[in-house]
This record gives structure tokens, C-alpha cells and sequence, in this order.
């Protein structure tokens, strides 16, 4: 049984202190299209926004608070404390990273494939200093404030249905990344919930041969990069 348990990616979040236009300091809102994502909160306080079938909502977080939301619903991370930090637990690893995230920039944007490739991408351009690549996150953190700002507003006045469009979009702009994503199920979550059938029949016989494969993985140490909700350090833990 190869890669971190249940198929999932691990990353640490030193969530951004850089004020929007509504005076809270955050993250870009996004959403994720086919996986669900965890916060397990080690210190400061803050909060998470979202937008989701329940409407919006604002959730408080502090060291110990532990949440989760499924594929569809947009958070927006506030640092409220200005030392926020958290650990992400990501399902589908792998999936994420291959472009699972759509950002809720502004519909005339959403509605532009090319308009929002160069949008998302700007961070990641070749030959951005370092400094650079801060400034291009924090311009994209802040298109995607924007729009979310004003999808907020919609939800508030018109109830869940007015996120329709946006998960229209969504499901529009990663339509075409799905069998890579599908290789990447397959070969992680998929992997390690058939292994530990294969294991409970061998249980079942009293067959320890698995048992046997037993051993300890070590990541190694983090990257560090520059996310949609802050500084990251992540771990390549996949098979």
C-alpha cells in the first residue's frame, strides 16, 4: 500500500496577512471540483467563508478547530489574528494539484477560457523573481475577492441557486482534465481502498502475508510555494 494514507495530500498554511478591499486580511476564495478538503487549525484565529447549498456562511477558527467541505463550495480563508496557520488534509492527492481548484474571479472572466488560464496561472510565468511571483499571487487573490464579493451579494439576496453559474463554469473549465485526474484516482484512493479489501479477505484467512511488506515512509522535507490561501509548504506523498 504505497502513498500517505487514504490517498490524501498534507500541506501547512501560513494563511496570507494582505488586506482586500473589504478591510479583512486572507486567501483567494475558491472552490474544488471533485475533491473535499479539511482544515485542522494549529494556531491563530480567523475565519472561513463559504458559499455552498447552505447558503452563505462564516465559520470562526482557532488552534484545535477541525472542518471539512465537499467538492462545490467556495471558502475564502480570513486571517484574523495576522498568525493564522493550519494544516490542509486534501482528498484525492494529486487531483488538487493537477488543476481541481477554480477560482471565483469575476463571470466575465469565468465565461473566458484563455482569460482565466492567464489569470490563474500569472504566479507560476517563467522568469518572475520571487518578488514578483508575491505580487502576481496577491493581483490574483484580489480578482478572485472581487468576484466573490459580488457572487456573496447574489447568494444573500437569492438563496443557494445563485452559485448555479459558477459550478456551471466550474464544471466547464476542468472538463477536459478528467482522465488524467481519473489515472490519479485510480493509482491512489482507488488503490488503497482495494488494498485494504484484499487485506481483510487475507485477514479473514488468517493470512499475515501483507503483514510482512511492513515498513516506514519518510516524506522528507517540505517545498515551499506560493497557494491561493497562503504561503505553503507541501510533501510529495503519493505512491
Amino acid at each position: 500500500m504505497g502513498g500517505f494514507p487514504g490517498g490524501t495530500a498534507v500541506s501547512l498554511v501560513t494563511v496570507y496577512d494582505w488586506p482586500t478591499v473589504d478591510g479583512q486580511a486572507g486567501g483567494s476564495p475558491h472552490l474544488h471540483t471533485a475533491s473535499t478538503e479539511g482544515y485542522v487549525v494549529t494556531s491563530g484565529t480567523g475565519a472561513v467563508e463559504t458559499l455552498s447549498g447552505n447558503g452563505y456562511q462564516r465559520h470562526d477558527l482557532a488552534r484545535g478547530t477541525v472542518l471539512w467541505f465537499t467538492p462545490g463550495t467556495v471558502h475564502r480563508l480570513i486571517n484574523g489574528s495576522g498568525d493564522l496557520q493550519l494544516v490542509v488534509v486534501m482528498q484525492n492527492a494529486g487531483i488538487p494539484e493537477a488543476g481541481d481548484a477554480v477560482f471565483t474571479f469575476p463571470e466575465a472572466t469565468l465565461a473566458d477560457p484563455e482569460a482565466y488560464s492567464a489569470a490563474a496561472s500569472a504566479p507560476a510565468a517563467p522568469g518572475l523573481t520571487e518578488t514578483e511571483r508575491g505580487e502576481a499571487t496577491r493581483a490574483r487573490r484580489d480578482l478572485a475577492v472581487d468576484g466573490f464579493l459580488a457572487l456573496r451579494e447574489r447568494v444573500e439576496a437569492e438563496g443557494p441557486a445563485a452559485m448555479k453559474p459558477l459550478w456551471d463554469s466550474a464544471a466547464r473549465l476542468v472538463s477536459s482534465r478528467t482522465e488524467t485526474w481519473r489515472k490519479l484516482w485510480a493509482d491512489g484512493p482507488k488503490a488503497q481502498a482495494d488494498a485494504t479489501g484484499a487485506h481483510l479477505d487475507a485477514l479473514a484467512k488468517a493470512d499475515p502475508a501483507h503483514l510482512c511488506d511492513a515498513h516506514v515512509a519518510d516524506a522528507g522535507g517540505p517545498a515551499a510555494k506560493w497557494g491561493m490561501c497562503g504561503r505553503l509548504e507541501t510533501w510529495d506523498l503519493r505512491p
